[in-house]
Protein backbone atom coordinates (compact mmCIF):
# COMPACT_ATOMS: atom_id res chain seq x y z
CA UNK A 1 0.00 0.00 0.00
CA UNK A 2 1.24 3.48 -1.07
CA UNK A 3 0.69 6.49 1.18
CA UNK A 4 0.07 9.90 -0.70
CA UNK A 5 1.77 13.08 1.95
CA UNK A 6 1.19 16.03 0.35
CA UNK A 7 3.80 18.82 1.40
CA UNK A 8 3.18 21.19 4.36
CA UNK A 9 4.14 24.17 2.49
CA UNK A 10 1.58 22.80 -0.66
CA UNK A 11 -0.92 22.54 2.10
CA UNK A 12 -0.29 26.15 3.75
CA UNK A 13 -0.27 27.75 0.04
CA UNK A 14 -3.62 25.97 -0.51
CA UNK A 15 -5.22 27.86 2.52
CA UNK A 16 -4.12 31.07 1.23
CA UNK A 17 -5.80 30.63 -2.27
CA UNK A 18 -9.28 29.22 -1.23
CA UNK A 19 -11.83 31.47 -0.28
CA UNK A 20 -12.89 31.70 3.20
CA UNK A 21 -15.06 29.36 3.89
CA UNK A 22 -18.17 30.44 7.24
CA UNK A 23 -19.18 27.55 9.08
CA UNK A 24 -21.80 28.82 11.07
CA UNK A 25 -24.77 30.39 10.62
CA UNK A 26 -25.82 33.22 12.63
CA UNK A 27 -28.72 32.92 14.58
CA UNK A 28 -31.84 34.94 14.01
CA UNK A 29 -32.85 37.38 16.64
CA UNK A 30 -36.58 35.41 16.77
CA UNK A 31 -34.69 31.99 17.58
CA UNK A 32 -32.86 33.43 19.98
CA UNK A 33 -35.92 35.22 21.65
CA UNK A 34 -37.27 31.80 21.71
CA UNK A 35 -34.10 30.18 23.29
CA UNK A 36 -34.24 32.86 26.41
CA UNK A 37 -37.87 32.34 26.64
CA UNK A 38 -37.08 28.65 27.31
CA UNK A 39 -34.27 29.29 29.38
CA UNK A 40 -36.15 31.53 31.28
CA UNK A 41 -39.47 29.37 31.92
CA UNK A 42 -37.75 26.37 32.90
CA UNK A 43 -36.05 27.80 35.84
CA UNK A 44 -37.07 25.86 38.24
CA UNK A 45 -37.60 28.87 40.40
CA UNK A 46 -39.51 30.82 38.85
CA UNK A 47 -43.41 31.33 39.74
CA UNK A 48 -46.00 33.34 38.82
CA UNK A 49 -45.04 35.94 41.33
CA UNK A 50 -42.15 36.39 39.42
CA UNK A 51 -42.52 38.56 35.17
CA UNK A 52 -39.53 38.75 32.52
CA UNK A 53 -40.01 40.43 30.11
CA UNK A 54 -37.56 39.78 26.95
CA UNK A 55 -36.17 42.18 24.23
CA UNK A 56 -33.82 40.71 21.42
CA UNK A 57 -32.31 43.18 18.97
CA UNK A 58 -29.69 42.39 16.76
CA UNK A 59 -28.65 39.56 19.08
CA UNK A 60 -28.61 42.17 21.80
CA UNK A 61 -30.79 40.74 24.88
CA UNK A 62 -32.26 42.77 27.28
CA UNK A 63 -34.24 41.22 30.36
CA UNK A 64 -36.73 43.38 32.16
CA UNK A 65 -39.65 42.81 34.51
CA UNK A 66 -39.59 42.00 38.18
CA UNK A 67 -38.67 39.25 40.67
CA UNK A 68 -39.35 38.60 44.27
CA UNK A 69 -35.51 37.71 45.09
CA UNK A 70 -32.12 39.06 44.63
CA UNK A 71 -31.05 35.40 43.42
CA UNK A 72 -33.46 35.01 41.08
CA UNK A 73 -32.75 37.93 39.00
CA UNK A 74 -28.87 36.53 39.22
CA UNK A 75 -29.69 33.04 38.47
CA UNK A 76 -31.94 34.11 35.35
CA UNK A 77 -29.30 36.44 34.33
CA UNK A 78 -26.36 33.30 33.95
CA UNK A 79 -28.75 30.89 32.37
CA UNK A 80 -29.35 33.40 29.62
CA UNK A 81 -25.80 34.72 29.67
CA UNK A 82 -24.42 30.84 28.63
CA UNK A 83 -26.93 30.64 25.54
CA UNK A 84 -24.87 30.94 22.71
CA UNK A 85 -25.29 33.30 19.79
CA UNK A 86 -26.26 36.43 22.28
CA UNK A 87 -23.86 39.44 21.48
CA UNK A 88 -24.43 41.66 24.96
CA UNK A 89 -26.86 40.84 27.82
CA UNK A 90 -28.03 43.46 29.93
CA UNK A 91 -29.99 42.49 32.86
CA UNK A 92 -32.18 45.23 34.12
CA UNK A 93 -34.73 43.06 36.46
CA UNK A 94 -36.55 44.58 39.09
CA UNK A 95 -36.00 43.13 42.72
CA UNK A 96 -39.68 42.85 44.53
CA UNK A 97 -39.17 44.33 48.28
CA UNK A 98 -38.86 41.90 50.58
CA UNK A 99 -42.18 42.36 52.32
CA UNK A 100 -44.61 39.57 54.42
CA UNK A 101 -47.77 42.07 53.49
CA UNK A 102 -47.33 41.65 49.88
CA UNK A 103 -46.17 37.89 49.95
CA UNK A 104 -49.56 37.58 51.72
CA UNK A 105 -51.61 39.68 49.34
CA UNK A 106 -50.04 37.92 46.17
CA UNK A 107 -50.90 34.74 47.86
CA UNK A 108 -54.36 35.84 48.33
CA UNK A 109 -54.70 37.13 44.43
CA UNK A 110 -53.24 33.91 43.34
CA UNK A 111 -56.10 32.47 45.44
CA UNK A 112 -58.52 34.47 44.09
CA UNK A 113 -57.88 33.71 40.55
CA UNK A 114 -56.65 30.20 40.32
CA UNK A 115 -59.58 28.95 42.39
CA UNK A 116 -62.06 30.30 40.45
CA UNK A 117 -63.60 27.54 37.94
CA UNK A 118 -62.78 29.49 34.83
CA UNK A 119 -59.49 28.88 35.85
CA UNK A 120 -58.65 25.41 37.01
CA UNK A 121 -57.25 24.49 33.15
CA UNK A 122 -54.80 27.38 34.09
CA UNK A 123 -54.07 25.99 37.46
CA UNK A 124 -53.02 22.81 37.01
CA UNK A 125 -50.62 23.24 34.04
CA UNK A 126 -46.28 23.47 35.16
CA UNK A 127 -46.59 27.06 34.66
CA UNK A 128 -49.69 29.08 34.99
CA UNK A 129 -50.04 31.84 32.41
CA UNK A 130 -51.40 34.37 34.69
CA UNK A 131 -48.53 36.28 36.75
CA UNK A 132 -49.54 38.44 39.96
CA UNK A 133 -46.91 41.02 40.47
CA UNK A 134 -47.21 42.85 44.00
CA UNK A 135 -45.53 45.88 44.96
CA UNK A 136 -45.93 48.10 47.57
CA UNK A 137 -49.95 46.80 47.72
CA UNK A 138 -49.95 47.46 43.72
CA UNK A 139 -51.07 44.84 41.99
CA UNK A 140 -50.43 44.12 38.32
CA UNK A 141 -51.75 40.86 36.47
CA UNK A 142 -49.14 39.94 33.36
CA UNK A 143 -49.26 37.09 31.31
CA UNK A 144 -51.93 35.80 28.82
CA UNK A 145 -55.19 34.32 28.25
CA UNK A 146 -57.40 33.08 26.06
CA UNK A 147 -60.29 35.49 25.80
CA UNK A 148 -61.64 38.82 27.02
CA UNK A 149 -64.09 37.50 29.19
CA UNK A 150 -61.11 35.84 31.14
CA UNK A 151 -58.81 38.83 31.09
CA UNK A 152 -61.68 40.88 32.57
CA UNK A 153 -62.74 38.21 35.23
CA UNK A 154 -59.01 37.96 36.81
CA UNK A 155 -59.23 41.72 36.87
CA UNK A 156 -62.26 41.76 38.98
CA UNK A 157 -61.08 38.69 40.99
CA UNK A 158 -57.57 40.38 41.76
CA UNK A 159 -59.28 43.14 43.66
CA UNK A 160 -59.08 41.65 47.41
CA UNK A 161 -58.76 43.28 50.45
CA UNK A 162 -55.78 45.68 50.87
CA UNK A 163 -54.93 45.81 47.29
CA UNK A 164 -54.11 49.95 46.47
CA UNK A 165 -55.06 49.06 42.65
CA UNK A 166 -54.89 46.51 40.67
CA UNK A 167 -53.21 47.07 36.73
CA UNK A 168 -54.44 44.90 34.25
CA UNK A 169 -51.67 43.83 31.38
CA UNK A 170 -53.44 40.68 30.34
CA UNK A 171 -52.61 39.68 26.96
CA UNK A 172 -54.67 37.24 24.66
CA UNK A 173 -53.13 34.33 23.20
CA UNK A 174 -54.44 35.88 19.63
CA UNK A 175 -52.50 39.43 20.62
CA UNK A 176 -49.08 36.87 20.28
Amino acid sequence: MRRFILPLSFVALLALLLPPVTLSAQITDRELGDLVVDAVTRYPNFTIFDDVNIEVDNRNVRLTGRVTTPVKKDDIGKRVAKIDGIRTLTNDIGVLPLSPYDAELRTRVARAIYNHPSFWQYASMASPPIHIIVENSHIVLTGRVNSETERMLAFSLAHVGGALDVTNRLKLDRER
